[in-house]
């Protein structure tokens, strides 16, 4: 596992410059022209290499959803999502390789999956999802999602008077299969890491969220968690708490450098201010925000304040995609409209640090990952800079951020492992996975779903629209 890729386009500061990369093992060990080739000379003329990005927040079983749940908000949207029948073990692996597959394509080496668990199974999923990552090569986070109260606990009360059923599994049994799985899964060294993952503030207990900073004290665990995606999570934060869900998590004990926190749309400027102290990661999914009507996360307000922002695809039935060059570039692009000093707008370069440098802080291995540095570990992009989407020739990165980049991976490693070549995966058969996933898979047929329909009027009562 040792190789060296010659005349290389490299980003540096305010330009590129063309030398050598050489790997030894897992780890970059120089950068610099006219290198000694040390195991397999690779050619990088006319290519780009780039760290790896990172899919820092997805919902890999989503996939046998996509293009199907109704143009829906959030609430409604995870209400009908529900009434789908529990996913196997199976589809459960087949979806893992597929959403690895997909974010390797498009220029991610690692990937973040907030993990649907299926109920009374939820190790064995875990295992198959673990399987899936391990087979294609991709570096894993498995975020086991986790609640203890019941689905319609995530909706605010409002003036009227609600009564829930409890959830079916006590909050110390999940705690319980979390410390069982970090036991038999977290094993970073094969590229597996497991995180506490409680699904949010609306459908999760403080002793959930105690429970799970406990376990990452004591495993030295990364935290990851949805916040304040919608209005109506902003106001049943409102409700709970008598306080905003930033200042509450704070309180707590969840918020710190070891903690990710998915969309962060509807934060104001205390709760900004916390998140820079804390050192919190923010990812940003504009996709699913778009999609599901959720809001634009004021992005900008958030690097000005020192808040580290990365980038995630969210699960494909709520973006529906797992191309992370599309989220890059709509995540970079988009705030353009909401802030008009354009100083303060996300150039493509930027864009790349965010895409890699910032989803490794999050993930609490700056130190190993996110850029082509020495002593870093060797996951790395090689971009195929003659494929028609990538010219004419002008900016490199910009044609990669800004363009519509399709079929421009050319290598890829992981850990100093090569998992593309050529364009091609070659850690496990791609046109199989395809077959599979089509014929496991049928065409939707129209149906009404009881859980929105139990939801809908109270949802809109409480969001003022009737």
């Amino acid at each position: 596992m040792s190789f060296t890729i010659q005349n290389v386009l490299l980003a540096t500061d305010d330009g590129y410059i063309t030398t050598d990369v050489q790997i030894v093992g897992d780890k970059i060990t120089a950068i610099a022209p006219n290198l000694e080739v040390v195991g397999t000379a690779i050619d990088g003329i006319h290519k780009l290499l780039l760290p790896g990005f990172v899919n820092a927040h997805t919902h890999s079983s989503e996939m046998w959803q996509r293009g199907l749940i109704s143009i829906f908000p959030l609430e409604l949207w995870l209400a009908e999502l529900y009434d789908f029948a529990p996913l196997d073990t199976e589809k459960v692996y087949l979806s893992a390789l597929g959403t690895a597959v997909e974010t390797l394509l498009s220029g991610g080496t690692s990937v973040v999956d907030h993990l649907v668990l299926i109920p009374g199974q939820e190790l064995e999923t875990i295992a198959s999802a673990a399987r899936a990552y391990q087979e294609v090569g991709i570096r894993a986070f498995i975020a086991p999602l986790i609640q203890d109260q019941s689905l319609s606990t995530g909706l605010p009360a409002g003036e009227s008077t609600q009564t829930h059923e409890p959830f079916f599994r006590s909050t110390a049994a999940t705690l319980e299969i979390v410390e069982e799985a970090v036991r038999q899964f977290h094993r970073p060294d094969v590229g597996v890491s497991v995180l506490v993952a409680p699904t949010g503030i609306q459908l999760c207990t403080d002793d959930l969220f105690t429970g799970c900073i406990e376990l990452s004290d004591r495993y030295n665990l990364c935290r990851h968690s949805h916040l304040l995606e919608t209005k109506a999570q902003e106001k049943l934060a409102q409700e709970k708490y008598g306080c905003s869900a930033v200042t509450h998590l704070q309180r707590i004990g969840y918020l710190g450098d070891r903690t990710s926190l998915a969309h962060c749309v509807w934060l104001n400027d205390a709760d900004i201010d916390i998140l820079a102290q804390t050192q919190s990661t923010v990812v940003h999914n504009p996709l699913s925000n778009l999609r599901l009507g959720s809001g634009i996360a004021p992005i900008l307000k958030y690097r000005q304040a020192g808040v580290n922002v990365t980038f995630g695809c969210d699960g494909a039935s709520s973006n529906d995609s797992q191309d992370l060059l599309e989220a890059i570039k709509i995540g970079s692009i988009l705030h353009n409209v909401t802030d008009f000093d354009y100083r303060s707008w996300i150039s493509p370069r930027q864009a790349v640090e965010m895409a890699s440098l910032g989803a490794a802080k999050g993930l609490n291995l700056a130190d190993q990952l996110g850029s082509i540095t020495v002593g870093k570990k060797a996951d790395l992009i090689l971009y195929d800079l003659t494929n028609l989407s990538l010219v004419p020739r002008t900016d490199p990165i910009g044609l990669l951020v800004l363009g519509r980049p399709t079929d421009v991976v050319d290598s890829a490693w992981v850990n100093g492992r090569q998992i593309i070549a050529n364009r091609q995966v070659t850690t496990i058969d791609v046109e199989k996975l395809r077959t599979e996933l089509f014929h496991l898979s049928e065409w939707a047929t129209n149906r009404q779903s009881q859980t929105v329909a139990q939801f809908e009027l109270h949802y809109r009562t409480v969001m003022g629209l009737i």
